[in-house]
């Protein structure tokens, strides 16, 4: 049974997690109405999961979440609001150590229910299987490169030999930022489906920018994947990769979500195998479920380099396992290991089996 602890100051949210969890019946559901009632609820029984709010009387959500991740850390998903401050107090959280967001309901409580259920309780699950750590550094917030001057300019752009399909769920956008961090601004073009609502994505499209070498930007419909740019998909569109004579362009799609997701990383790795074949590396990092797992089995049938992270790094090896069990993976690394394998599989260098 996973312990949920929600701490949300809205009475209307407290019950509306209670009524969701009710029809999962392995999720039960302890309320707080602030964090220091949830201190105390904490020292009795120790949650699973803590679904929290980030604007509450008395201690605001991130200052509970510093607390929680400096002394005992647990899995927290954020619980925000969809635009304005509230997108990016939220970026903030998962760079403190925060495993995922959801979204708080702007339509009636009924039609909340009917709609975010399943999402919702897949979040919480995902967030049980959670591996967290202390935090032991934030986003610098900034814009050097590694040799410690400043972030070089644009490289001459041109469609790049290669294409580098990411896709990543629960955890992956602390992954990303390692990985997009470590490349320098000739890396091959990268398009990224990671597990995010929308108008979250375009934020943490901004935010890696500032820090990265390369390029970082949500992608728009028609863009084309050039060296030193990476493109995340929007928050529920789907994107898939095309070619267009000697280029590479994105195209983005509505459409029902696919393996429960909308971006969903198999529509992202399946356009991969058919438009770039063997001039693809496909990559799939930590998240809950199987999403990715066929669209990678059908890049590596294609003539794709493909990598997964392994256990040991990921916050979920849901998505890597699956792929992994199905046969879709060239070579499994840790993370800190992925930007190498990147570059080493599109430089043309001899590649690593596992």
């Amino acid at each position: 049974m996973i312990q949920l602890l929600v701490v949300d100051d809205s009475a209307v949210m407290r019950q509306t997690m209670i009524a969701i969890c009710r029809k999962a019946r392995d999720i039960q559901v302890t309320v707080a109405a602030d964090p220091l009632i949830a201190m105390t609820k904490i020292a009795e029984q120790r949650p699973d999961v803590v679904l929290l709010d980030i604007e509450m009387p008395r201690m605001d959500g991130l200052t509970f979440l510093r607390k929680i991740m400096a002394e005992d850390p647990l899995p927290v998903v954020v619980c925000s609001a969809l635009a304005g401050r509230g997108t990016e107090v939220s970026l903030r959280a998962l760079e403190e150590g925060a495993v995922d967001i959801v979204v708080k309901p702007r339509v009636s409580l009924h039609t909340f229910l009917e709609e975010s259920t399943e999402m919702l309780v897949d979040t919480i699950r995902g967030a049980a299987a959670a591996r967290v750590r202390r935090r032991m550094r934030s986003w610098s917030g900034g814009l050097q490169a590694a040799d410690g001057g400043l972030k070089p300019a644009a490289p001459l752009r041109r469609t790049t030999r290669k294409v580098v399909a990411i896709g990543a769920s629960t955890g992956g956008t602390e992954a990303l930022r390692e990985i997009l961090e470590s490349l320098a601004p000739d890396a091959p073009g990268l398009v990224i489906v990671q597990h995010m609502p929308e108008v979250f994505t375009a934020a943490f499209a901004r935010r890696l920018n500032e820090t990265c070498r390369i390029e970082v930007k949500e992608a728009a419909d028609g863009d084309r994947i050039i060296e030193g740019r990476a493109l995340i998909a929007p928050g529920n569109r789907h994107i898939e990769v095309h070619r267009d004579g000697a280029e590479y362009r994105v195209r983005l799609l509505d459409g029902p979500p696919v393996s429960r997701h909308r971006p969903s990383v198999d529509v992202l790795f399946r356009s991969v195998a058919r438009a770039a074949g063997v001039n693809a590396v496909g990559v799939i990092l930590t998240g809950m479920g199987n999403d990715g797992a066929d669209g990678l089995l059908q890049m590596r049938h294609a003539g794709a380099h493909t990598i997964a992270q392994d256990e040991a790094t990921s916050i979920v090896f849901g998505m890597p396992r699956e792929a992994i069990a199905c046969g879709a993976v060239n070579a499994i690394h840790p993370l800190s290991y992925i930007a190498g394998a990147i570059l080493g599989a599109t430089s043309g260098k001899k590649r690593s089996e596992s």
